[in-house]
């Protein structure tokens, strides 16, 4: 089975609207995760940055963001708590590519799980370019981890 770790800007675009960028793609992802035919991984700290963005999305409230975290809880995805392995990583890696530490603990994941990171944060993506083991959503196929 194919396992990626996947990091914030993937999962809120399943409470995007309609004609937002790749999320054709993102939908994709959830569709297997549900169907458990690709395994996924994220930390802990995707569901305070998913209730987070929610939280100021002018068309959430309090209701639906609580309900939009209980449903991505209750998808299956493996959930890591904080590792100081992945922290010392990620913070070598902020600094190397001039990132925040928030950002880089999805890297520092990925390294330690073996596993890709997909993202859709382009300009993320753009300034860790060269970092082996990221893959754009845009570029993401359920077949192959790339």
């Amino acid at each position: 089975m194919n396992g990626f770790v996947l990091d914030t800007s993937v999962v809120l675009k399943w409470f995007s609207e309609y004609g937002e960028e790749d999320l054709d793609r993102a939908l994709q992802i959830r569709e297997c995760l549900l169907e458990g035919s690709v395994h996924f991984t994220v930390p802990e700290l995707l569901f305070y940055e998913l209730g987070n963005a929610l939280r100021y999305n002018p068309h959430f409230f309090q209701r639906e963001v609580s309900e939009a975290i209980d449903s991505v809880l209750d998808m299956g995805m493996d959930v890591t708590r904080i590792d100081k392995k992945v922290m010392k990583d990620a913070v070598a890696l902020a600094f190397k590519y001039q990132v925040t530490v928030y950002d880089a603990y999805f890297l520092g994941l990925s390294h330690t799980e073996g596993q890709p990171l997909i993202t859709a944060d382009y300009k993320f993506f753009e300034k860790v370019k060269g970092y082996k083991g990221i893959i754009k959503l845009s570029e993401f196929r359920s077949s192959s981890p790339d």
